[in-house]
């Protein structure tokens, strides 16, 4: 069964009573699943001052012991995988294999900062007076108030509330109200692993009411959204007006480009499938595929095949390899794009319409022979709705791929290893992946450049964000 839906604040579970509270919704049936409470103003100001209040002793803890609950949290994780896997599939829509393979796969994001927790090293710089002692110290910036999205709820929360806490910090983040259940799993992760109540709090609410509200907070030093770059931008506005530190990683448009000596079907295949992850609801999905004219017409052809036989469906069957859309926000915003695109005189090769009177479903889709001035080449579709258009040179298709303000992800299939080089140091983007899929990972930095983002989640760089640098000088 679904469970039922609460607040987490200062190491306890609040329920509605007392509270404003709205329906989530299962994309695919579009039935009531659970009813989620929205915090008051005074919830807010609770799970503030619990946070300062854990932070005073938390930021002195012992690495070592954050490092044993974060493992722990991985373990639990890892058990829980199937059950919060399906709940997530309830809420969110996407299949169940993915939604299980999210949690796992996000176990490893607890590892991965509860061992690099213990590296969060200073230095000593040498001194011009041999009588003075000068060292550099790193040191958790306080309390952090986070943000994080509806497509990955498990996957976007953990990076941010590992990170925080990894540093030294305490949190108050505020989970996606339309798939709130992987967020109080996470809740309930760190619950039952031991972590000392009020360094993590959830919340939900009116998104714009909590935002406000936190980021004005003096006590409340950094934050951290992921997200649209239209609601990013706001939230660094709001944040610079009182000075906080930020992270943002926001919206993409990310170009794949696949040049003539590629293995074409081998691209076209993983492209293909790559794209409908999730429903294509991924802020680092290919969604402007550039092909050399060369290989153009063999590519259509393998990337159509793979992309009309998905079988899209409920989620929690097990034959279904792309779920519903989130929301009818989204299949609207589909039918806007397809819309458009016609009337720019491209052309639907695939899909193109809702494939449900029930749920909110939208046919994988291929688009081709269409402008660069597009909606669908210039705005993020967040959806399934592929553009394929063609291309004859490197310095064309890189002057086409960096022209948006995007600058988040993006994909390259070539056997040169000239062009490979030329193109991973001339595109513009955070991350470039070329010949596979490699970015994510809890061991590499995350994040984008231009208006995709500000600062990296992930790798080394994961706790920079989390870190105010303070330097010490002794006689």
């Amino acid at each position: 069964m679904y469970p039922e839906l609460s607040l987490y604040i200062n190491g306890e579970f609040l329920g509605i009573e007392g509270r404003r509270h709205q329906d989530v919704v299962n994309p695919a049936t579009e039935e009531v699943v659970g009813r989620l409470p929205l915090a008051t103003r005074e919830d807010l100001d609770t799970a503030v001052e619990a946070a300062h209040r854990a932070f005073l002793t938390w930021r002195d803890s012992s690495p070592l012991e954050r490092s044993a609950i974060l493992r722990k949290v991985a373990e639990l994780a890892r058990q829980r995988a199937p059950e919060i896997g399906r709940n997530m599939t309830i809420d969110q829509g996407k299949p169940l294999h993915e939604a299980v393979g999210e949690v796992t796969v996000c176990a490893e994001h607890a590892d991965w900062h509860a061992e690099e927790a213990r590296r969060i090293y200073g230095r000593v710089i040498p001194s011009r007076n041999p009588n003075v002692r000068q060292l550099v110290l790193r040191q958790p910036v306080g309390v952090c108030a986070a943000f994080t999205p509806w497509n990955f709820p498990f996957n976007q929360a953990i990076r941010k509330i590992s990170a925080a806490l990894g540093a030294g910090c305490t949190i108050i983040l505020k989970g996606p109200e339309e798939t709130p259940s992987a967020v109080l799993a996470i809740a309930q992760l760190f619950h039952d692993a031991g972590l000392p109540p009020g360094c993590l709090n959830i919340v939900f609410g009116v998104p714009a009411e909590v935002s406000a509200h936190l980021i004005a907070s003096p006590l409340v030093q950094k934050i951290s959204f992921t997200g649209s770059t239209a609601v990013g931008k706001q939230l660094a506005a709001l944040a610079g007006s009182h000075m906080k530190r930020i992270t943002m990683e926001l919206g993409g448009h990310s170009p794949a480009i696949v040049f003539d000596d590629a293995d074409v079907d081998t691209a076209a295949e993983m492209l293909a499938n790559y794209k409908l992850r999730n429903a294509g609801q991924v802020c680092v999905s290919p969604s402007r595929f550039f092909v050399q004219r060369g290989a153009y017409d063999r590519f259509l052809r393998r990337f159509t095949d793979v992309i009309g036989a998905v079988r899209v469906g409920n989620g929690i069957d097990s034959s279904t390899q792309m779920g519903p859309l989130a929301n009818q926000r989204r299949v609207a915003a589909m039918e806007g794009l397809i819309a458009d695109s016609k009337a720019r005189g491209g052309k639907v090769v695939v899909g193109g319409t809702r494939c449900s009177d029930t749920g909110h479903f939208f046919a994988p889709s291929v688009v081709i022979d269409i402008s660069d001035d597009s909606m669908l080449m210039t705005c993020e579709p967040f959806g399934p709705v592929a553009p394929v258009v063609a291309f004859d040179d490197l310095d064309e298709v890189l002057a086409r791929a960096n022209k948006l303000t995007y600058g988040l992800s993006s994909y390259v299939f070539t056997e040169s290893a000239k062009t490979a080089h030329a193109v991973s140091t001339r595109l513009e983007a955070g991350m470039v992946n070329i010949n596979h899929f490699g970015s994510a990972l809890a061991e590499t930095p995350f994040g984008g450049i231009k208006d995709s983002g500000i600062g990296s989640e992930g790798g080394t760089e994961t706790f920079d964000g989390y870190l105010v640098t303070k330097f010490v000088t002794q006689v």
